[in-house]
This record gives structure tokens, C-alpha cells and sequence, in this order.
């Protein structure tokens, strides 16, 4: 029985290590997350690949340092503030009328007032007084409007009164929506005649200030803002006009992380300008025992403009794919890191490190060695 015993042994022991090489063979075809490194370089430019992959450094950081510029144009930032002497077509007036005598035209027995509220300025910009007819107000100050109507009372009643006085009305509001404290149409008052006095007005920003954006429509024009410039910049605070309607929310830009990190998700922006290195971070940063931190890429359709820079070349025409590396393992890997700009809807990937694969087929083997073990201990 011993004899046979291990005139079996030698055969299962050659099996063993043919199921050993056959193992480490098929590597290759383990089960992973992704490309490796090898397979991206192959698809490059340079190997008759369709995507340019550039080595990230401190002149490419320069070159590719570009995020989405902000701001209101001149239009809105040289409008002056609107006063409250200007009455415009939709605004709401109020008018007193003194009349004296004891039986007055507009007045009740035993007054000598008459009050007024809630005249509305047509589209046309006039409105209806009564005795004094049509009367344009569009364009006037209260006082103008005042004399006016005074001149044509006075031929129906000696030495009227009038003041008028001048209400928020349609002419003079502006809409707010979004994530602002309380939505709706506000009126534009002397204290909120600037859009970060609307805004206060409307109960502020009801979302982290760092990631929120501001913008504004005026009929065809339109300007977005980071809220936080609103303080930083008071010439952003621009004078609002009747109809402007005012959008709060938070950014919408997103990057892709894939691979070897903690979480694979589309991502968004945390703050308004992000570096490859806080994208690491915002997704949980790399996993100690299977992502190659010499293996950072960095997928994007570059305009034209800025891939020639990276380039060096002048001959591109439209949107090119690149493929942006990244080696945190060399002296200024995490400075480089941390300068390059990640722009939206960038994809990060991270490559499995060479350590991660041996394990997987360390792991296959010793799976597969597992029944012949045992066949071998029921031999013996």
C-alpha cells in the first residue's frame, strides 16, 4: 500500500504544479477593475492609439489650469441703482388729496381729505384721477406727478393738496427661486435694491455657500456667480431691474471615479475649484493593498486650444482625447497632484497595483491546490 502510495505522489505533485503554472498563466485573464497600465499606454497616439497620453507635470498643470469663468458682463455691472423717484408702467402709487373747502369734490361731509390707495400705472404709464382725467405718470417723479395733478384740480377746486407717493408694485419686482429661504416675487424696495440685499431679504441661501451659484436673467442677458464672490467682490453686487428673475442652486458639475479606489461613482464638485489630488480624497483615496499610485490617469476631451499648449503643437483641430498621468511615487507627485485641475465630467481612473494581482493568483492557486491536497492525504 505504501509503495503504491507514492508511486501516485509523484504524479500528483506534477499535477500540482502544473495547476501552479497554469495559474500564474492565466493571470492575465483574473478578474480586475480595469485596463492596467500596459493596455492604456497601447491605446495611446504614439502606438497608433486614438487618445494622447501626456505624463503630468508642472508645465502641463500651467497649460491645462483652466476652470469656468463666472461673473456678470458689464451690462449688469454698470446699471445703476434704481430710485424710488422713477415711476415706471406696473408700479402701485398711493395719493392724499386736500381739498379747501368743506364740501369738496373727492371728499366726504365733514373732511377735507381723500385718500387714494393702490392706483395702478398702466402699461401705458398713465393713470385715472378722478376730476383730473388721464393723467401720465410714467417717467415722472411723485413731485412731477404731484404738480400735475395739482395744476388740473385747481381749475375744479380752489388750493388743492396732493401728495403721492410711490409703492412697490409689478413694475419693480423681481422672482426668486431655487434654494433660497422663501420663494416668491419680491418688491424692489430702497433696502433691496441690490441682489445681495434681495437675497437677504428672501431668507438667504439655504445651501452651503462655498457650492452655491447665483444666477440672474434679464430678458435675453443672463450671469452666474459663485455666492461666495458676491462678498468677496461687491462689484458683483450688481443693482437689480423690474423682472429680473434670480436662480439659487447648488453646482451641477461632476467628475467619474473608477478602479482601484473606495468608492466608483459619478462625484460631485465639493468646491468651486478642485485638484486631482482633493478628488482622491473626496472619493476616499486609494486602497492601501490594491491601488498603484504610480498609475493615476486622468481621461478628458481637451479643446484644441489647450491640448496644443500641452502638445506643443499648432495642427489640432477640435476636442482631442487625452489621457492625463499621474505618478504619486516621485518627489513632487503629490505637489503635481494636488496643482492639476480637474475640470467636469473628467473621469479619474486608478490601475490595480502589480501586488494586488499576484494575490488574486496566489489565491486562485491555492484554491486549486485545495482538492489535491486532500486527494494526496487520502492516499497516504
Amino acid at each position: 500500500m505504501t509503495s503504491v502510495s507514492y508511486r501516485w505522489a509523484r504524479p500528483i505533485a506534477m499535477l500540482a504544479v502544473a495547476a501552479m503554472l497554469s495559474g500564474i498563466l492565466a493571470a492575465c485573464s483574473l478578474p480586475r477593475v480595469g485596463p492596467n497600465k500596459r493596455e492604456i499606454f497601447a491605446g495611446s497616439v504614439q502606438k497608433e492609439g486614438d487618445a494622447f497620453v501626456v505624463t503630468v507635470n508642472d508645465r502641463v498643470t500651467r497649460a491645462t489650469a483652466v476652470v469656468p469663468a463666472l461673473g456678470f458682463s458689464n451690462t449688469f455691472k454698470n446699471a445703476g441703482q434704481l430710485t424710488s423717484d422713477i415711476i415706471r408702467p406696473g408700479d402701485t402709487l398711493g395719493l392724499t388729496i386736500w381739498e379747501n373747502v368743506d364740501d369738496g369734490l373727492l371728499a366726504g361731509a365733514a373732511q377735507n381729505s381723500t385718500i387714494l390707495e393702490e392706483v395702478q400705472v398702466d402699461s401705458a404709464g398713465f393713470i385715472f384721477v378722478p376730476y383730473a382725467g388721464r393723467v401720465r405718470a410714467s417717467g415722472n417723479t411723485p413731485n412731477q406727478l404731484r404738480e400735475t395733478i395739482t395744476t388740473k384740480l385747481e381749475d375744479q377746486t380752489p388750493d388743492p393738496q396732493v401728495e403721492v407717493r410711490r409703492l412697490a408694485g409689478d413694475g419693480s419686482t423681481v422672482s426668486l427661486v431655487g434654494a433660497v429661504g422663501l420663494q416668491g416675487v419680491y418688491p424692489i424696495e430702497r433696502p433691496t435694491r441690490t441682489l445681495a440685499t434681495m437675497l437677504a431679504k428672501a431668507g438667504g441661501v439655504t445651501i452651503q455657500g462655498e457650492n452655491a451659484q447665483v444666477t440672474v436673467i434679464r430678458g435675453q442677458s443672463k450671469g452666474t456667480i459663485w455666492f461666495k464672490d458676491l462678498f468677496d467682490h461687491p462689484q458683483l453686487d450688481i443693482a437689480l431691474r423690474g423682472g429680473d428673475r434670480i436662480l439659487v442652486e447648488e453646482d451641477r458639475r461632476a467628475f467619474t471615479a473608477l478602479g482601484s479606489t473606495s468608492q466608483q461613482a459619478r462625484v460631485p464638485f465639493e468646491t468651486p475649484d478642485l485638484s486631482a489630488l482633493e478628488a482622491i480624497a473626496q472619493v476616499g483615496g486609494l486602497i492601501s493593498v490594491a491601488s498603484d499610485p504610480t498609475g493615476v490617469f486622468v481621461f478628458r476631451n481637451e479643446p484644441a486650444e489647450i491640448a496644443g499648449q500641452v502638445l506643443g503643437r499648432d495642427d489640432l483641430q477640435g476636442a482631442q482625447r487625452m489621457i492625463y498621468v499621474l505618478d504619486l511615487t516621485q518627489p513632487n507627485g503629490l505637489f503635481v497632484a494636488r496643482d492639476f485641475v480637474i475640470r467636469e465630467d473628467d473621469t479619474i481612473y486608478v490601475t490595480e497595483s502589480p501586488y494586488a494581482q499576484w494575490t488574486k493568483t496566489i489565491s486562485l492557486i491555492s484554491g486549486g491546490l485545495t482538492p489535491i491536497a486532500n486527494v494526496a492525504s487520502i492516499s497516504g
